[in-house]
């Protein structure tokens, strides 16, 4: 799993550490960097499947550019940034780290990347040791001169193409077991990523069969009519029931069917009970923009690889406030059945506050000093004042009225 990712210089952010847990919820203003924090996990992921550096960044004919594209990939008066990422498979523990540069071309270059494994003594009170698997810095040499270690005394050099990351080179590669072994982990990871944002305006049409859910859920339909029994009927039951109960009326059922001539298509629907009687049976063109989002959320928990993680911005778009804690226990429980780390950022305090207090070490405040505008973040276990903080009423009440805005500066300017 993801455990871990460390930003320096990081768009708006100056350094800066997220930590990912089962469930991690990202809060913060308007400004704050929720997005940009979001897009550090898009850019890896990118550079994971391996598109190049300028494409990860600034789009092609088939992904958008991350929001700046590469001229705010650096933070300002700064010449690179750096990404580190931890990852835990199994036993093992890996530390990947990438740096990049701004040219005065506007353009992002590779400056270093490298990948760890961390070795933790069984006495917890010892320090890590930490062995490097392979290395690369940039240099006046054309090619990307990489170093790939073993137990030689001179590490192996192998010139890679320099316009995409090593990691995403060493699939082809012939290397020693442990190294071909972390590597392997750290893109499994990075590639099972899943970036989910809703779009119910392109949920409401037909979609074609397809087996993979699109980042804006437009080919929903497609994904669940695709499935062949008994999977599509399982999966439509799940949903069902975690969905289903979100609109004022009761959804019965939930499912799709193909359509057309020739049985390429798709189409969303849904059945609504009113009166004990009276059941109605409607596609998506007549759902509410919370019941397709929330029918995204739990196709997308339900489909995607085991370990993953799966990042929803505004998590609660669309949703009364009334619905927030069944939001909450489905992100709980279908998280848990599945195995997946969700990560989500949301702006609704009444979602914040159907949360219990055990949930505080695992809500990450995004926030930007207001004289230098640099950003950071910090769990909210982790703030000096906390126990005053509450005091003053819950979570959701203390996000409405910025004390913890107000709070993280009054500390950093005493």
């Amino acid at each position: 799993m993801i455990t871990k990712l460390y930003l320096q210089n990081w768009k708006s952010f100056g350094e800066a550490t997220l930590y990912i847990d089962p469930i991690t919820i990202v809060i913060g203003a308007n400004a704050s960097g929720k997005s940009n924090l979001m897009d550090a996990f898009q850019f890896l992921h990118r550079l994971a499947l391996g598109k190049q550096i300028q494409f990860a960044a600034n789009g092609d004919n088939e992904i958008a550019a991350l929001r700046g594209g590469s001229d705010w990939m650096v933070r300002k008066n700064m010449d690179s940034c750096l990404l580190e990422l931890t990852v835990v498979n199994n036993d093992d523990e890996f530390r990947y780290t990438i740096e990049l540069t701004y040219s005065p071309a506007h353009t992002v270059e590779l400056r270093s990347e490298k990948l760890e494994k961390v070795i933790r003594a069984k006495n917890k009170e010892l320090a890590p040791t930490v062995e490097s698997l392979f290395f690369y810095q940039k240099d006046d040499s054309p090619s990307m001169a990489t170093y790939f270690f073993s137990d030689k005394p001179e590490p192996r050099r192998i010139d890679l193409n320099p316009n995409v990351s090593v990691l995403s080179q060493t699939d082809s590669l012939v290397l020693l077991s442990e190294i071909k072994e972390g590597c392997q982990a750290v893109l499994t990871h990075l590639r099972s990523i899943v970036i989910l944002d809703p779009i119910p305006a392109n949920m409401r049409t037909y979609s074609k069969l397809s087996s993979v859910l699109l980042s804006d859920a437009s080919n929903i339909a497609g994904v669940l009519a695709g499935m062949a029994d008994p999977e599509k009927e399982a999966l439509e039951n799940d949903i069902t029931q975690y969905a289903g109960a979100l609109p004022t009326q009761e959804l019965r059922k939930i499912w799709a069917e193909k359509v057309g001539v020739f049985q390429t298509d798709a189409m969303l629907f849904c059945r609504e009970q009113w009166a004990e009687n009276q059941q109605i049976d409607i596609d998506a063109r007549g759902m509410s923009d919370g019941t397709l989002r929330l029918i995204a959320i739990v196709l997308a928990i339900l489909t995607a690889p085991e370990h993953s993680l799966l990042i929803i911005e505004d998590i609660d778009n669309g949703l009364h406030p009334s619905k927030a804690k069944h939001l909450v226990k489905t992100l709980k429980d279908l998280g848990a059945k599945r195995n997946i780390d969700i990560l989500c950022t949301t702006h609704n305090p009444a979602l914040l506050d159907a949360f219990d207090l055990e949930m505080l070490p695992f809500i990450a405040y995004v926030h930007r000093d207001l004289s230098t505008g640099i950003g950071g973040i910090k769990q909210l276990d982790q703030l000096d004042n906390l126990i005053s903080l509450m005091s003053q009423g819950s979570i959701g009440g203390i996000l409405t009225r910025g004390l913890f805005e107000k709070s993280l500066n009054d500390t950093r300017h005493e």
